[in-house]
């Protein structure tokens, strides 16, 4: 059975929102009815510099008292990161997911979630791809040693086509590393969302939700009298409301047998604002589209 999850990084103060800590997140989450969370892996929230072994306890209480399952936890990385400099930006970053992934294992998650890396140089394009698949590889290592599963989300640039996607999992091919695959990038691709889904549904652990408006753009031209199209802005708003197609979506997940989480982020500027209580609207009425689209009774 999928299990709806929230996403701490919707209550992190991003992009203007209202701002929870941890233990105020993982009561929230267990108020409007989510059975599991998921951790945001750097600060305002968990933080491996921050978190000292009372603030462990705290946080795994908090969730044990919530009856809330902590199901994953979302590391930051891009393994391109530097990579004409001296700096050892794959070994800081393999240091970072080992420890996210023993905080893991205290706070009884199964997951950790990282990102391949950005690519804004196209000539470097295969050697980003090279060192991506190497550190990922290495980081499904240091997980599994803890005892957590890593899965590596369609995000950063590299791989983030699907044929790509499935190409630098199948590059990697470590026993610990799975897919959480995401209907928001192949949607803006204009991939087939069931197609795609139904391929990547075996091997993934988890998926995560966001959906959005198209807002056109223009820019205008005083020479012409007139304007020119510019490439769209997107802008969030609650599961159902935009133009991802999470019918299809979910058509292809049950079809390829997935069973994993299914987690909702707010993880850009909302419609409505960021006061807590539109972030509130949103997360209760994307749990209501999240139980819908797994057969769960609302």
């Amino acid at each position: 059975m999928m299990t709806p999850t929230l996403f701490s990084v919707s209550y992190a103060g991003l992009w203007g929102q209202d701002r929870l800590d941890l233990t105020s997140f993982i009561a929230k989450a267990a108020e409007l009815g989510y059975p599991a969370v998921e951790l945001m892996g750097k600060r305002p929230h968990l933080s491996i510099v921050d978190m000292d072994g009372r603030q462990v306890e705290e946080i795994h209480q908090a969730a044990a008292v919530a009856g809330i399952e902590i199901a994953t936890i979302a590391g930051y990385t891009s393994f391109t990161l530097g990579r004409d400099t001296e700096i050892p930006s794959v070994e800081i970053q393999v240091a970072y997911v080992r420890a996210l992934a023993q905080l893991a294992q205290k706070l009884g998650a199964k997951n950790i979630r990282i990102f391949t890396g950005y690519n804004n140089e196209s000539g470097a394009y295969a050697r980003d791809w090279d060192v991506c698949v190497k550190a990922v590889r290495e980081c499904a290592q240091v997980t599994a040693d803890c005892g957590v599963m890593l899965g590596v989300q369609n995000h950063h640039d590299v791989g983030v086509g699907v044929d790509a996607y499935v190409d630098l999992l199948d590059e990697v091919d470590h026993p610990n590393c799975r897919a959480m695959f995401d209907p928001w990038a192949p949607a803006l691709h204009g991939d087939d969302l069931r197609v795609a889904a139904r391929r990547l549904a075996p091997r993934m652990v988890q998926t995560t939700l966001a959906d959005y408006l198209r807002i056109a753009r223009y820019e205008y031209l005083p020479g012409l009298v007139n304007y020119k199209r510019l490439d769209d802005m997107v802008r969030a708003v609650p599961l159902g409301e935009g133009f991802v197609d999470l019918d299809d979506f979910f058509a292809g997940l049950r079809e390829g047998g997935f069973d994993g989480h299914v987690a909702y982020e707010m993880c850009s500027p909302l419609r409505g604002g960021g006061s807590l209580e539109n972030l509130d609207r949103a997360a209760g009425s994307s749990l209501e589209k999240i139980r819908q689209l797994i057969g769960e009774p609302e």
